[in-house]
């Protein structure tokens, strides 16, 4: 996907309103609408940081549709689904996030090569 679909998908995603993000950036709403049409334009790299702050993403998501969160130990990148999932568990209660962290942790042990054998 290119900016344009990544653009309306996290319009769509956060429920914001062309009209409101106009608000949020002081980009004209025409403007913007160029932007979201089939055949618009991508914006110059000072209105897409415009677009990209007022929506709390990245330029790299707008443009990629994937995020990269440096690591210590390594570079990942993230794909919308994983950025949307992130964003709710960010809301959840401490004991919801600890539900959530062992279920991934089972899942993971699950799936490890090391439980494979011993289940063999």
């Amino acid at each position: 996907m290119g900016f344009r679909e990544n653009l309306k998908s996290e319009l769509s995603f956060q429920g914001i309103l062309v009209k409101e993000l106009s608000l949020k950036t002081g980009i004209n709403k025409r403007t913007l609408d160029n932007y979201l049409r089939e055949k618009g334009n991508i914006p110059p790299a000072d209105i897409a940081v415009k677009i990209a702050d007022a929506l709390n993403v990245s330029v790299e998501f707008l443009v990629t549709g994937t995020e990269k969160r440096l690591n210590l130990e390594t570079s990942e990148t993230f794909s919308a689904d994983i950025r949307q999932m992130a964003r709710k568990i960010s809301e959840m209660t401490e004991n919801e996030k600890n539900l959530v962290r062992a279920l991934v942790d089972e899942i993971v042990r699950q799936n490890s090569p090391e439980e494979n054998l011993a289940q063999s």
